[in-house]
């Protein structure tokens, strides 16, 4: 079951990048994060208390504590520089970049999880680094605002730096805790991050100004979020993370095609064969499965 859950966290994370690029267009991406991580804590903690496990709290060790704050911490980070990489760049240029996570995550789970690296996922890494770095490739037209590209590019590389450690430290936090729980406990850290950025930049006062549109596809990134949420942390606590991590990541796939249907975004053939680079070298990581 934790290949389902994984699979249906990639859908739900595919479909909130599609939902959030169209609500930030007209927001500030560290208030839309915030906003947005209201609906993801409210979500969150209704599950707990629909699977009832919200009595186990007092059971909680103080590691599995600690390792869930980081987490959340972590979280907040690659959410806040994932949202400002959208914002500046190309959806079907930042999500391989974020989603390329899953190697470092492998690369770290192997040295501080023990888990088993086989020559298939190193072939299988390599494979994914080339699809990739030819999908970032800037067209003539993106080669003009150089300086543009750049910065997405930055801010889309630290969302994945941040993303892989987020998942080393959830698997480890959340490994004696109700997935639900550990979730609606993380979410708390990252709502409380994401507010004290938005007043130190005092960005609050923009909230008046969010015009509807905005408001619903902040609100609908925020329920995507929190079903992706639910079940890759349900798929971490079962699954081995060098494997979970690489699924989840396939929401790229379903990103990129929103984006072509919605976005009017367009994919050259570099950027098609790099996806399919991509999601060849990722599926290549089930074969230990």
């Amino acid at each position: 079951m934790w290949i389902a859950y994984a699979f249906g966290s990639a859908l739900f994370a595919g479909v909130t990048s599609i939902l959030a690029k169209i609500g930030i267009r007209n927001v500030d991406s560290n208030l839309a994060t915030a906003l947005r991580t209201w609906v993801v804590l409210l979500f969150s903690w209704l599950m707990v208390f629909i699977v009832g496990s919200q009595d186990t709290i007092k059971d909680i060790s103080g590691k599995s504590l600690l390792f869930l704050v980081l987490s959340g911490l972590t979280t907040g980070a690659s959410w806040i520089c994932y949202f400002r990489a959208l914002q500046l760049g190309n959806v079907n240029k930042v999500v391989p970049v974020d989603k390329s996570s899953n190697v470092l995550t492998m690369i770290l789970a192997f040295i501080f999880l023990g888990e088993q690296m086989t020559w298939i996922m190193l072939v299988g890494m390599v494979v994914i680094a080339i699809g990739t770095y030819m999908m970032i490739q800037p067209n003539k037209s993106e080669k003009a605002a150089s300086a543009e590209h750049k910065g997405w590019l930055i801010y889309a590389c630290l969302s994945a730096l941040f993303a892989a450690l987020t998942s080393i430290l959830g698997k480890i936090g959340i490994e004696h805790v109700e997935s639900n729980l550990g979730t609606a406990i993380r979410t708390i850290v990252v709502l409380i991050m994401a507010w004290l950025i938005v007043f130190i930049q005092k960005k609050q006062g923009d909230i008046r100004r969010i015009d509807r549109k905005s408001w619903l596809f902040i609100v609908l990134s925020g329920f995507a979020t929190g079903l992706s949420w639910l079940c890759f942390y349900k798929a971490l606590q079962d699954g081995p993370a060098s494997v979970v991590v690489p699924i989840d990541k396939l929401s790229v796939l379903v990103t990129v095609l929103f984006a072509l249907l919605f976005l009017k975004e367009k994919l050259s053939l570099k950027s098609t064969i790099g996806l399919l680079l991509l999601t060849v070298g990722t599926l290549a990581l089930l074969i230990k499965v």
